[in-house]
């Protein structure tokens, strides 16, 4: 056995099933290995950051971390910017960097690089392994580390790789996660004693428990507090018979507003909110001045089982949480295509257990309020603002539960960062429906730049935020990628499309015109 087949079996071993890969030379010895693995799925990827994205997806729906294998330093670069919305989104992650052999390093190959200072960047745990007989215990102290919810980097010298190695995996279990204290529990259950205005604010880990949504809807009834979700949330369950919760706004203005008059802030799973940017003459923190922060649990801990021993605490265990009743069908408004539109015919055709990936960006606000009553979904968010993870966290979705229908709601400008994911989906046969909102602008960035004081741009200024001249054809560009595509101008074309893709298995794509009038 050498060091690439020891680290394929402890993986195996420790539960990682599926690799999204995108190898070089360096990692050849990897690709033989998973020859002879039983139970380890590798899924190609065309380029390095819809690999980390589709891992981040995988990781959400599951819980599990899924492996990247990545070539030297570049591709751990190109897979940078979604390996950054996943270690916003806290999720587990271990990616596999292949690196030069260890007698070849000193002489500088055109593709050495720094690659632990690289990884450092996204990960909360690197390693190079040292030998090919330390793999398999390196890998198995990667896996663990990941399980706690962060991106592990194990660096891979290809010696390392070929050389013979001990004749068996290192394979460990997970660990419990570690639990609040009896004081910390009655310290929170005292200011919620009070009475004064509170804020409950849920993270990663509470939004994507069912049992602690409603837990913290149960306790915002005893005591009077309002439950909020931090803004772009990793997942989240929604629709009928789901506990709504009001997600914090992005705006600042906004986001300040709603957080005015707030005396204590209790944090479940996440850390103080503040402004995704600085602007002039604006705050940075969105909590009052004078408001209490309360830490319940940190990110990683058990948020369910806090919050049902919070519960417990201030008598709120036996209320019935308050969940979204199911909203009747009703026909999509007629005419040119609009975001409110497509959200209409997207509550009335999406199926019961439906993943929604969500990178609608200027687009989603209308399509969301439509959406209040439709089927239960789950629904995942672009966590760290690096746009261009929409089409390739479905990959990782669809993976992850083929069982489900997977949606994307993607904006165009910023599915062009990641449009390789298409040609996954069709190799790998995923049921995902595309839906490519076309606006041909960066519109978001009219919205920043009205934030930075400049009302009327110029020339130079609207160029930048422009997709067109030449228009971008995602119908052509879905096609040469193997997935069927087709275009609609009316609510009427894209309820029918929409129809139409529900109603069979694989990958469709729709590019929604927003610009016809």
């Amino acid at each position: 056995m050498n060091g690439a087949e020891s680290l394929v079996k402890t993986m195996v071993d420790s539960g990682v099933e599926v690799c999204f890969a995108n190898p070089g030379t360096s990692e050849m010895h990897f690709v033989a290995a998973l020859d002879g693995a039983e139970g380890m799925r590798c899924v190609l990827c065309l380029f390095e950051g819809v690999a980390a994205a589709a891992a981040d997806g995988y990781a959400r729906m599951t819980g599990r971390p899924a492996a990247t294998l990545l070539h030297l330093g570049p591709g751990l670069a190109n897979a940078g910017a979604n390996l950054h919305n996943a270690m916003r989104a806290g999720v587990p992650v271990l990616n596999v960097v292949g690196d030069h052999a260890t007698d070849h390093r000193h002489l500088d190959a055109p593709l050495a690089s720094d690659i632990e200072g690289l990884a450092r960047t996204w990960s909360g745990w690197v390693r190079t392994s040292r030998t090919a007989a330390s793999v398999a215990f390196d890998a198995a102290e990667a896996i663990d580390a990941a399980r706690s919810g962060m991106i592990s980097t194990l660096i891979l010298p290809a010696d390392t790789a070929w050389n013979a190695a001990i004749d068996s995996a290192c394979a460990r279990g997970p660990q419990a996660p570690v639990r609040p204290t009896e004081a910390q529990i009655a310290a929170v259950a005292e200011v919620l004693r009070e009475g004064r205005p509170t804020v409950i604010l849920l993270g990663n880990g509470a939004l994507a428990s069912r049992a602690a949504v409603e837990e913290a809807d149960r306790i915002a009834q005893a005591t009077g507090a309002v439950v909020l979700a931090r803004n772009s949330a990793a997942r989240m369950e929604a629709g009928a018979g789901q506990v709504p919760v009001e997600a914090l706004p992005y705006p600042v203005d906004d986001a300040v507003a709603r957080l005015s008059g707030t005396a204590h802030c209790i944090l479940v799973g996440v850390e103080e909110p503040v402004a995704f940017f600085a602007y002039p003459d604006k705050p940075h923190r969105l909590l009052p001045d004078d408001a209490l922060r309360h830490q319940l649990c940190a990110p990683g801990q058990d948020a369910a089982e806090a919050l049902s021993r919070l519960g417990r605490a201030v008598g709120a265990h036996t209320l019935e949480p308050r969940r979204e009743a199911p909203r009747a069908a009703r026909p999509p408004e007629q005419g040119p295509l609009t975001p409110a539109g497509i959200g209409a015919a997207l509550a009335n055709r999406l199926p019961e257990g439906a993943i929604i990936c969500d990178e609608a960006l200027t687009s989603g606000g209308p399509i969301f309020e439509a959406l209040a009553g439709a089927a239960p979904h789950s629904r995942l968010k672009l966590t760290g603002g690096a746009i261009g993870i929409g089409l390739p966290l479905s990959v990782g979705a669809a993976v992850a539960c083929p069982e489900r229908k997977v949606v994307v709601l993607q904006a165009d400008g910023s599915g062009m960062y990641t449009l390789q994911a298409l040609w996954t989906q069709a190799r790998e046969g995923l049921d995902v429906v595309s839906v490519i909102l076309s606006n041909r602008a960066y519109a978001i960035l009219k919205g920043e730049l009205r934030n930075v004081g400049v009302e009327t741009p110029g020339e130079k200024a609207i160029g930048m935020m422009s997709l067109r001249d030449p228009d971008l054809d995602w119908c052509a560009l879905a096609n040469g990628m193997g997935v069927e595509a087709a275009r609609a101008g009316t609510v009427a074309e894209f309820d029918a499309l929409l129809a139409r893709a529900m109603e069979r298995r694989g990958p469709f794509l729709i590019e929604a015109d927003l610009t016809c009038d």
